[in-house]
């Protein structure tokens, strides 16, 4: 089968590989859908260090080909949404209610990471029955392929946040994960939810998605800005979606005493991230900062399909490029040095 991998740190392309053969609680996907993430450009810049012949991707749907001799709920045939994260359901972390942290720190991350993705015609998936959804059949591929990470990361930016009814919240970074954390901050019933973007894209978006005010770093003092919008008392929730020390930092100098930073953003670069000493009330504003690994699983995966069906929210005005997955190499390099104002490309098999 054809792949498209990391070969080593800066580099990317195609080889050839053997088609994956599944263990006894196991499954192999025929990829249809799949779509690029600015963590994959992480990934070959090095973030988790050196990767040789790796597959690139996490975020894919397809057709089962082949089911290991304990699997029960599947079949060939059946088509399917894996989790960007796929746990081992019997460890310790999961058992304790942390499964995408099992076998250690963001150990259900297997793919891209610790095994093979899913940027290829075929790939794995382990203890199948727990990481894979069977997709309902009103749902389009190229929809259910954002359940796979896009709205589990943001949606859990919103869940971790501690959102009051009617309370203030604010987003920072309007690019995929922060849009669904923008829809899951109106779902919890934020009162006033502020974007911080500057692309006009993206902020047109996040207006669409649920966001009632814009503040744009490039034009304003967007810390200033979200004081004024909160009376100078700070928001209840921030969230962080880009996973820079600046935007952490920033979230912390606008959430009030006892409120909560949600960090869903991906800090792939540097060494520390910093805390505020000041605004962190010097460590004791009861600020609650929360982290999270995309959660996984079934159960998640099929309550997300179950909004998809109900058509409470449209992922796909996210994606802005098709590609099929012969021009991978193009495809990546848009998303990589954000081209041609991408934001979510889709790759078709």
């Amino acid at each position: 089968m054809k792949a498209f991998v990391m070969k080593a740190i800066g580099q990317v392309g195609f080889i050839e590989k053997p088609i994956p053969r599944p263990g006894p609680n196991d499954a192999i996907v025929k990829t249809t859908r799949a779509l690029i993430c600015t963590s994959d450009s992480h990934t070959v810049g090095g973030a988790i260090g050196q990767r040789e012949n790796l597959t690139l991707g996490h975020e894919a749907v397809g057709v089962v080909h082949e089911v290991g001799s304990n699997v029960k709920l599947f079949k060939p045939g059946d088509r399917v949404l894996v989790g960007a994260i796929t746990p081992d359901w019997g460890d310790p972390a999961s058992q304790a209610g942390h499964s995408s942290q099992s076998g250690g720190p963001l150990g259900g991350w297997k793919f891209s990471n610790t095994k093979d993705g899913v940027f290829a015609e075929y790939f794995h998936v382990n203890e199948a029955d727990a990481n894979m959804a069977r997709i309902p059949a009103s749902v389009p591929d190229e929809v259910a392929v954002y359940c796979a990470d896009m709205l589990s990361t943001g949606f859990m930016g919103a869940e971790n946040g501690n959102i009051p009814i009617g309370g203030t919240v604010v987003i920072f970074a309007e690019g995929p994960v922060g849009l669904m954390a923008t829809v899951g901050a109106k779902w919890c019933g934020a009162g006033l939810i502020i974007g911080v973007e500057t692309v006009p894209r993206r902020q047109e978006l996040a207006r669409t998605y649920g966001a009632d005010v814009i503040a744009d770093f490039s034009k304003e003092d967007v810390v200033q800005r979200i004081l004024n919008l909160t009376d100078g008392q700070g928001v209840d929730t921030a969230i962080e979606a880009l996973g820079t020390d600046t935007t952490f930092q920033n979230a912390i100098k606008v959430t009030k005493a006892g409120g909560t930073i949600s960090n869903i953003g991906y800090h792939g670069q540097g060494d520390y991230v910093h805390i505020p000493r000041v605004e962190w009330g010097v460590g004791m504003a009861a600020k609650t900062i929360t982290t999270g690994l995309c959660p996984g699983g079934r159960l998640r995966m099929e309550r997300l399909l179950r909004v998809l069906e109900m058509k409470r929210v449209d992922p796909t005005l996210m994606t802005t490029h098709t590609f099929p997955f012969e021009q991978m190499e193009k495809a990546f390099e848009i998303m990589d040095k954000k081209m041609d104002g991408v934001i979510k490309p889709l790759i078709v098999f």
